[in-house]
């Protein structure tokens, strides 16, 4: 197989998208650090099982949500629970699932962390764009997203590791 390298254009491309996700993902954890104590990760998961029904998931649902390996978020898990934010359950359905649950502490925590994160978003990136470049952006990890299988088209043999074949619903 000929190895297909990048262009000039494409390898300014890379470099600038590494640049830029690296130094966003740096100041969110930066600011929420600051302000809540807790890394961009913890953030995530507080934000991900508020958005959910009855704010809860299973926790291999909420590990394909955040595209981390379910040993990750097991640990993540494990901190905010000490820390009272989050609360582990049995799934009723598969005594081999579990279930996270956001506790009221949590969504206070939450709550508080919310405006300095999204000013550091909005300063850090959406300030930065013309309304068509929000379009672009959207537009472009979107196709990113399909293209590495997001939709499910590709097979859970493919070393996603937060990917699993279906278990049924907690209830």
């Amino acid at each position: 197989m000929t190895t297909r390298w990048l262009t000039p254009e494409e390898q300014r491309a890379w470099r600038a998208y590494l640049a830029a996700s690296l130094l966003l993902e740096d100041a969110l954890d930066r600011q929420l650090q600051q302000d809540a104590g807790m890394p961009h990760l913890y953030y995530s998961i507080l934000a991900a099982l508020s958005e959910s029904s009855g704010r809860r998931l299973r926790m291999t649902d909420l590990a394909e949500r955040l595209k981390i390996t379910r040993s990750r978020l097991t640990y993540a898990v494990t901190r905010l629970e000490r820390d009272a934010m989050v609360r582990r359950e049995a799934c009723p359905s598969d005594r081999r699932g579990s279930v996270a649950a956001l506790t009221d502490e949590g969504l206070a925590v939450l709550e508080r962390a919310a405006p300095g994160h999204v000013e550091t978003v909005r300063t850090s990136l959406f300030d930065h764009l013309s309304a068509e470049q929000v379009g672009q952006l959207e537009e472009i990890c979107s196709g990113v997203v399909r293209a590495l299988g997001e939709d499910g088209a590709r097979p859970v043999s493919d070393g996603v590791p937060w990917r699993r074949r279906s278990a049924p619903p907690c209830a």
